[in-house]
């Protein structure tokens, strides 16, 4: 009594389309994360992250020698216009400071600024674009004798508020 079942051919079956459809769905979302972490690299690590760790006393010594000169800043920046405008309170007054406009992810959207001294104590530039989001600010003189403090701050953009800048001890 040997009963006559016909079997189906494979790909007509459920479970190899399955297993294969598992396969592919891991394969595709391992390309689609490969292409992302390279497409967006966000740089968060420096590549001389020893050096830079380093220098952090270099950093602190600036803003103690800032605290210790009774520096302070107020920075207020118009959106509409893009002028940035910098107030700085103090013993010292370059002729320029460099504002440095770090973005906390993207090292790409790093700015560094150039405020020209106008009068006693205020220092202007423009940007193209209006500053959006959370931002670390790094204030300091552009060249000469004074580049030995820094002044920091932190800010989130749009704002109409006036921005301290201290020495951050």
């Amino acid at each position: 009594m040997e009963k006559n079942t016909q079997v189906r051919p494979w790909y007509k079956e459920f479970w190899p389309w399955f297993l294969i459809s598992l396969l592919a769905a891991s394969v595709m979302f391992s390309l689609t994360f490969l292409f992302f972490s390279i497409r967006y690299y966000d740089g968060s690590i420096a590549e001389d992250y020893y050096k830079d760790g380093l220098a952090i006393n270099s950093q602190l010594a600036k803003q103690k020698h800032a605290q210790s000169l009774g520096l302070q800043a107020s920075l207020l920046a118009d959106p509409q216009t893009g002028d940035i405008v910098i107030d700085l309170a103090g013993e010292r007054r370059p002729d320029q400071l460099v504002l440095d406009l770090i973005f906390p992810t993207d090292d790409d959207r790093d700015q560094t600024l150039v405020l020209e001294h106008v009068r006693e104590g205020r220092y202007i530039t423009s940007i193209d674009a209006p500053l959006r989001y959370r931002w670390y600010l790094h204030l300091q003189p552009e060249t000469g004798n004074d580049s030995e403090w820094r002044l920091t701050g932190e800010a989130t953009f749009p704002t109409s508020d006036t921005i301290s800048l201290t020495p951050g001890i």
